[in-house]
Order: structure tokens, then sequence, then C-alpha cells
């Protein structure tokens, strides 16, 4: 869990670390949102619009399309 409010930059450099050392088609978005004090868009915001280095093709697959791909899905 993050250390400060919305949008977490506290989180920011792990995920940071975690995008260079698997990269984005084994990285996938997630929340447990029954444990968060924002909404669920605010969950998905920081990713979408607070990570300047995520972007593009990079972004999509984060944020569900790597992991579509993964389980099969067309």
């Amino acid at each position: 869990m993050a250390t400060d409010d919305f949008p977490f930059a506290s989180t920011h450099d792990l995920l940071r670390r975690t995008y260079d050392a698997f990269g984005a088609e084994r990285m996938f978005w997630g929340t447990d949102y029954t444990r968060m004090h924002l909404s669920w868009r605010d969950c998905a915001e920081m990713f979408l619009r607070d990570l300047d280095w995520l972007k593009g093709a990079e972004q999509d697959a984060v944020m569900g399309g790597a992991i579509r791909d993964w389980i099969g899905w067309t």
C-alpha cells in the first residue's frame, strides 16, 4: 500500500522498477478495490495519467492487453 495520498507517488519508483524488470507483457494492472479508500476510476487513472513513462502500446498492454493475450482471449 502507498504511504501517501493519491496519486501515490511513493509507489511510482517501484512500479517503474517492476516494469523495467518484467516489461509491459508481464505487468498486469489490477487493484484490490475492497481495500481502497478512493474510486476504482482513481485507481486506474494513476496508471493512465500519472505514470509519465507508461504510454501507448505499453500502457495498453499493462491495462489489460497483456493479460488478455496471456489467457488467450481474442
